[in-house]
């Protein structure tokens, strides 16, 4: 099937639906009408493709009506490399005489039925500029941003587009199921296992919320560390090199490139680590030690109470609600309907000083959790650390980077190299330098 509009209207555009069987067809828009598939190429001036590739044979036989005519391809494959040329392309080859647009494919049949179009950004590319100009009019008509791609040789990376299947968030998901596999059976041999085969008690129900509990809290502050370490990785590459125009390797790019995405993952952690605390008291095993401890409890002593151990309990749950409300405020601030608000400086400020600040909270309520267990050797079960002691190594480094950078001898270097000034010049350099300087 093909559809044509005209762009001489300003308000409506005349559309007509190109048909095998055009008696037959089923309830169309108000006013559109349905003919021939010959008739409607004959009377249109640009020409939707709305068929899959597969069905393109019917076109070479209307290609005389066909030529000096703008075709739209619409058309999405199942998947990547389905063919070896972009459908676009072999449209183009098809029908030699036409010129062929590639765009509009990115638009879904729910926003088209319910005229959510407005602002919404739109891809087109083709070797006619002409063609790409009549297709951008009628877009823009519409309500639609439109990016030029180029020539028609773009259209397999454009058809690519729709079949992405979250291409920014792989890496960070890879990572965050890797350290929460690593640390649940790693945690499950200290808690579980150990408690199993030393002591003959079995503790496995503490698999579903204290384990797990354990897991999002690791988890969710090494992966905001990892937020942050390229960035330092990277101004410590650009120190060594002396230069910002050198680029960064492969896996640094990719891994700065998915910032945002770790973080909105350890925002996650993070909001199950604080669901997962709130319901620690209600549970049957915390209501059941509670009462223990008070039936074990001797009334004929006085109450001792330990000003140290309140001051750091009271700490740490500050330092948990306050770590967590800037995780929170970091999270809101990454939506593009609130960055886009937002100046560069205050973005800046906001994802970078408050972000530190809020990984430096997050690991000093780490570090307040863990007290003075670190000196007891009952801590090092079977001579392994605990897991909060590990969760605490990237963050560390990382902030402990973060202050060595900040220095005001680094801090200047590493400006003037963003500013684009070079430690290490060629000698030509300097030599045309001093011609320009006399």
């Amino acid at each position: 099937m093909s559809e044509e509009v005209k762009p001489e209207s300003v308000s409506l555009y005349p559309l007509g639906t190109g048909s095998r069987r055009p008696r037959s067809c089923g309830p169309l828009p108000q006013g559109a009408q349905v003919m021939s598939h010959t008739a409607a190429a004959h009377s249109a001036s640009l020409v939707f493709i709305c068929v899959h590739r597969e069905h393109y044979g019917f076109l070479e036989t209307i290609a005389p009506h066909l030529e000096g005519k703008v075709l739209v391809d619409v058309s999405n494959n199942l998947k990547k490399d389905m063919y070896p040329e972009a459908n676009a392309t072999y449209l183009q080859r098809l029908i030699p005489g036409a010129a062929v647009v590639k765009g509009l494919h990115t638009l879904s049949a729910w926003a088209l039925q319910n005229g959510l179009l407005a602002g919404k950004q739109v891809y087109l590319c083709g070797n006619s500029g002409e063609a790409k100009q009549a297709v951008a009019a009628m877009a823009t008509k519409l309500g639609l941003t439109v990016l030029d791609r180029g020539s028609l040789s773009a259209a397999r990376e454009l058809e690519d587009y729709p079949l992405r299947l979250f291409p920014e968030w792989r890496l960070p998901l890879r990572v965050a199921v890797g350290l929460t596999a690593f640390f649940f059976f790693y945690l499950l041999i200290r808690d579980v296992v150990y408690s199993y085969v030393e002591r003959g008690k079995d503790t496995s129900f503490k698999i579903m919320v204290s384990l797990a509990n354990k897991v999002f809290s690791i988890v969710s502050l090494i992966m905001l560390s990892l937020c942050y370490l390229p960035g330092i990785i990277a101004a410590i590459l650009q120190l060594y090199r002396g230069t910002k125009y050198s680029q960064f390797p492969d896996w640094l790019n990719s891994w700065m490139l998915c910032r945002k995405q770790m973080g909105l993952v350890a925002l996650g952690f993070a909001f199950l680590h604080a669901i997962y605390t709130l319901i620690i008291p209600i549970r049957y095993t915390a209501k059941r030690n509670l009462i223990s401890l008070v039936l074990k409890e001797n009334k004929t002593t006085p109450f001792f109470f330990d000003n140290t151990k309140a001051w750091g309990t009271d700490s740490f749950y500050a330092l948990g609600i306050l770590g967590f409300f800037l995780y929170v405020l970091l999270g809101i601030t990454s939506l593009p309907s609130v960055g886009g608000s937002l100046s560069w400086r205050e973005f800046s400020f906001i994802q970078s000083k408050l972000g530190h600040l809020t990984l430096f909270i997050c690991t000093a309520h780490g570090y307040i959790y863990g007290w003075k267990k670190f000196l007891l050797p009952s801590t090092y079960k079977w001579y392994t650390p605990p897991g909060y002691m590990l969760s605490l190594i990237v963050p560390s480094v990382v902030l402990v980077l973060k202050v060595l950078l900040l220095l005001p001898c680094v801090d200047h270097t590493l400006t003037r190299i963003r500013q684009g000034w070079e430690r290490t010049r060629s000698r030509e350099e300097i030599v045309e330098g001093k011609v320009i300087k006399f």
